[in-house]
């Protein structure tokens, strides 16, 4: 069973050192070979669309001359799938949450670089989440949502004509308050890289109430 669970097909071993010392180093698994058309560093994160295929390795660290195709193989695409499938209300982020965050981490880096084009994006794991709310002056058993937020790890390939392409990780966080108010409502937007989920949800709870500093139920 190689890296995508199909049968493999015989190909002429490739006389390729990088590749043959990578088979040397997983004894009795697989090696993967990376599209560069779509990845430049197959050392960092690398989607499964920009893997062609796998060559199977034998117990001594040899390629067997077998290989399998990757049928996912293509231009990497857009997954907000860990996003958007999680039970928890998104009505603060409008009718399409996925669109949302894209267009927020393209802002963010587009405030850096100004010719910034977001080619792909990953959300890799179930977000934080955090709401914030009151309870109605009338009815007490409803509840006014005052504010939202998220933080959703990522990884995503941006290219510019200065900086060429790169493959970025981190975690983008999103606060929204006064939602109870739409005229009055305020949003701030971080975009942290190289940092773990886990280090920008501990911060979220006080990201949350930072535009105007005022308390309230905080529900995970």
């Amino acid at each position: 069973m190689g890296l995508f669970g199909s049968r493999g097909r015989r190909r002429d071993i490739p006389n390729n050192p990088a590749l043959l010392a990578a088979a040397a180093e997983n004894p009795g698994g697989s090696v993967a070979e990376i599209d560069p058309a779509y990845i430049d560093d197959p050392n960092g994160y690398v989607p499964q669309e920009a893997i062609r295929g796998s060559w199977l390795v034998d117990s001594g660290g040899k390629l067997t001359g077998e290989y399998e195709e990757n049928p996912r193989h293509g231009v990497p695409q857009d997954d907000f799938s860990r996003l958007t499938d999680p039970d928890h209300w998104l009505g603060w982020l409008g009718d399409d949450p996925a669109a949302a965050v894209r267009k927020g981490i393209e802002e963010s880096l587009r405030a850096q670089v100004a010719d910034a084009v977001v080619e792909w994006v990953k959300i890799l794991d179930a977000p934080r989440f955090l709401t914030g709310g009151r309870r109605h002056t009338e009815d007490e058993q409803v509840m006014l949502v005052t504010r939202a937020g998220l933080a959703a790890a990522f990884a995503l390939s941006v290219r510019s004509t200065q900086h060429g392409r790169s493959t970025l990780l981190g975690v983008f966080s999103w606060v929204a308050a006064h939602l109870s108010e739409p005229q009055g409502r305020k949003d701030r937007t971080w975009f942290d890289l190289g940092v773990g989920l886990d280090w920008a949800g501990e911060r979220l709870g006080e990201r949350i109430y930072e535009l105007d500093g005022t308390g309230g139920t905080v529900e995970r």
